[in-house]
């Protein structure tokens, strides 16, 4: 184990890994009774509300201050209701590994929104990533179109979240923030969740609220792992962690999303899935492992 990673990091991004990956095939198993839209609304009020409650609790200052409102909307609305929005609406077209894989191109979009918006170089890497991923893409459209229940729709829905996820990152990077990430993130979700019940009410039936006992413990999970434990985790390991190690656990979670989804729902993932996951992981490898350092003779 590297010596700048200590054993309590790397069993912290473990968990990470397998809460975001787990967390695929438990949205897709929420969606049986429970509208894609509201089942967002729902989930990421009460991360937010939990998250509030956390970090307050912590002593953080827990109220943007004048132009700060506006890095919470220009910020938010890319890498909350944007991500958030379009992901839910691709897992309920999509089997949830395949939703996952898909996206979690975005390191890659991000790396080519630099070449193409910020004019960075465009590097060997990023070609071989831009081919793997339109290699991946290309699989599971293929599949999806050639079967009975194919919904290739899922797959357009998934990368414009993931596009939108890129842009986000981006703004990220070159955002001067004066307050709290931790802040940042709790009134990004808060306006987002709010957009989204205003969304879902125009546009899906108001629910019974009438669930299953596992839909109550899977909404549990979005709320509490997905947006909170998982949050808090992140935003504790991000600052800290070199970018080989995020890497890595970004390369791991479409694999843990596939491979759970066929315990949590059922699904079987067919070869054109697994090729796809390895087109994505090589891509991601690409764009974001540090290439080696060669020996001065």
């Amino acid at each position: 184990m590297p010596a700048h990673i200590t054993r309590r990091q790397l069993w912290s991004l473990v968990a990470l890994t397998l809460m975001w990956g787990i967390n695929w095939p438990m949205m897709k198993y929420s969606l049986r009774e429970l509208s894609p839209l509201y089942f967002r609304a729902l989930t990421m009020t009460g991360g937010a509300i939990w998250l509030y409650t956390y970090y307050r609790a912590r002593g953080l200052r827990m109220m943007p201050q004048g132009a700060e409102w506006r890095s919470v909307v220009w910020l938010g609305l890319p890498n909350m209701l944007g991500w958030h929005t379009f992901a839910i609406l691709g897992v309920k077209e999509l089997a949830s590994g395949r939703a996952a894989i898909l996206g979690f191109t975005m390191p890659i979009w991000t790396v080519l929104l630099s070449v193409l918006v910020l004019g960075e170089r465009l590097t060997r890497r990023v070609g071989f990533a831009a081919v793997a991923v339109a290699l991946a893409i290309g699989l599971l459209t293929f599949n999806e179109l050639t079967t009975l229940s194919g919904r290739p729709l899922g797959i357009v829905w998934m990368e414009l979240a993931a596009l939108s996820w890129a842009t986000g990152t981006l703004l990220m990077r070159h955002a001067r923030l004066t307050l709290p990430i931790e802040t940042l993130t709790v009134w990004m979700m808060i306006l987002a969740s709010a957009c989204l019940w205003v969304i879902a009410y125009l546009n899906e039936p108001w629910p019974t609220w009438q669930f299953s006992g596992l839909m109550w413990g899977s909404l549990a999970y979005g709320m509490l792992i997905n947006y909170g434990f998982a949050q808090t985790i992140w935003s504790g390991l991000a600052r800290h962690l070199p970018p080989a190690t995020s890497a890595m656990s970004i390369m791991a979670v479409p694999l843990v999303g596939t491979l759970s989804a066929t315990l949590i729902v059922g699904e079987r993932p067919t070869w054109q899935d697994f090729a796809a996951m390895l087109c994505v992981m090589a891509a991601i490898a690409a764009v974001l492992l540090p290439p080696r350092k060669t020996q001065a003779p």
